[in-house]
């Protein structure tokens, strides 16, 4: 599906995702294990999702998960090179909310449930 994404609305989107990405956090006592363990990995990738969407204004839905699936793809392999700089950077608040720690396979299906949720609300919520 091609439209033109209305940027407020995807801005906003990015902002209440990245709000509950770090609520998830804080109340993780509050959420049930299982949930716990994948709910901040497919936030971070629906927030992707929808940075992309808010970028690429008029490009297709599919477009935008290959692409948000990709870069999400991409953080998570540099995972498996460790340096000095690298991990310097991880061991910042920010470089780590970026750039994660550690692999881990089960991420990748996190990633691809919170971009699918990207599409689906875009095809459902947000066409025009």
């Amino acid at each position: 599906m091609t439209y033109k994404r209305n940027r407020l609305q995807y801005g906003l989107m990015v902002l209440v995702v990245i709000i509950l990405g770090l609520c998830s956090r804080r109340m993780s006592n509050l959420i049930p294990g299982f949930l716990n363990t994948y709910l901040g990995d497919a936030l971070w990738a629906l927030m992707i999702f929808f940075t992309f969407g808010f970028i690429f204004r008029t490009i297709e839905t599919k477009k935008v998960a290959l692409i948000a699936i990709a870069f999400c793809y991409f953080i998570e392999l540099s995972q498996l090179y460790h340096t000095s700089w690298i991990d310097s950077i991880r061991k910042t608040t920010i470089g780590g909310l970026v750039l994660g720690y550690a692999f881990l396979w089960s991420d990748l299906l996190a990633y691809a449930i919170g971009i699918g949720v990207g599409v689906i609300m875009e095809l459902f919520l947000f066409k025009n």
